[in-house]
């Protein structure tokens, strides 16, 4: 499956770890040229990793560091990709940043800095991406990795739910206006999914039961089966899918508490 992402260029926000380094890899096996995305030093050893097995599987990767809520630096990733592949053909916005604090507590700069990476850092990189595929005349994909939390509200979490729930509007909405170009524009909402940020909140026994009863299917994700649905998604499988957003969140958004038959 998914022959035709062979060497299709693919951007990669927030790559260094989590799901953006789990699409990478996906992406990789494919052999895709993938542009890795990363802010932190920290993520290196990771990104060269994750490059070393992309390039064992045949593919071809590179690692661009900047930070998403700077528009030079997301211009920059772009043109990047286009200096060292010749074009884009899949814009995966994947970069996001969340700490709880109580809506009372939470400063305008903490509300801030979560709006400017998760959903106007994927706002410049959709823009970059779609000028991108009109000056060359083609047609592209762009997806967004948003959350469950862009319909299932999250206390002590608002800066994150509503820049999730931003996104989705704003995904229809640029959808809306491009597809006319066949320029494809869709969002991958997940739910609990195991990561190397989340495992040990997982490992936790009262944790991994208080989550499995928001779960209908009584299982928590792991990275790849998020991937998968991006794999899909940029390839021509998903050809005449514009404008959606597909949860991977084994139910979660399906009213969980019902289950017990006592509504």
């Amino acid at each position: 499956m998914f022959k035709d992402l062979e060497n299709k260029v693919v951007v990669i926000t927030g790559a260094g770890s989590g799901l953006g380094k789990a699409f990478s890899e996906e992406f990789g096996k494919l052999k895709a040229k993938v542009v890795m995305n990363y802010l932190s030093d920290k993520h290196l050893d990771d990104i060269n990793k994750t490059i070393k097995l992309i390039e064992d599987a045949g593919g071809q990767a590179i690692k661009v560091q900047g930070d998403v809520s700077v528009e030079d630096d997301v211009n920059n990733l772009v043109q990047t990709a286009v200096k060292e592949f010749g074009t884009v053909d899949v814009m995966i916005n994947n970069a996001g940043f969340e700490k709880p604090i109580p809506s009372h507590e939470m400063s305008v700069s903490e509300w801030q800095k979560v709006i400017d990476i998760n959903l106007t850092g994927a706002f410049m990189g959709a823009k970059a991406a779609v000028n991108q595929f009109l000056k060359e005349d083609k047609k592209g994909v762009i997806l967004n990795t948003s959350s469950v939390h862009d319909t299932i509200p999250w206390p002590n979490y608002v800066n994150y739910a509503a820049s999730k729930g931003g996104l989705k509007l704003m995904m229809e909405t640029m959808s809306m206006e491009y597809a006319q170009y066949g320029i494809r524009i869709n969002n991958i909402s997940p739910g609990a999914i195991v990561t190397e940020h989340t495992r040990e909140k997982f490992s936790d026994p009262t944790t991994r039961a208080e989550t499995l009863e928001m779960i209908p299917a009584k299982e928590i994700g792991e990275a790849h089966q998020v991937a998968n649905v991006a794999l899909f998604l940029a390839s021509d499988f998903s050809d005449y899918i514009h404008g959606t957003t597909i949860y991977v969140d084994g139910g979660m958004t399906n009213y969980p508490a019902f289950m017990g038959g006592k509504g």
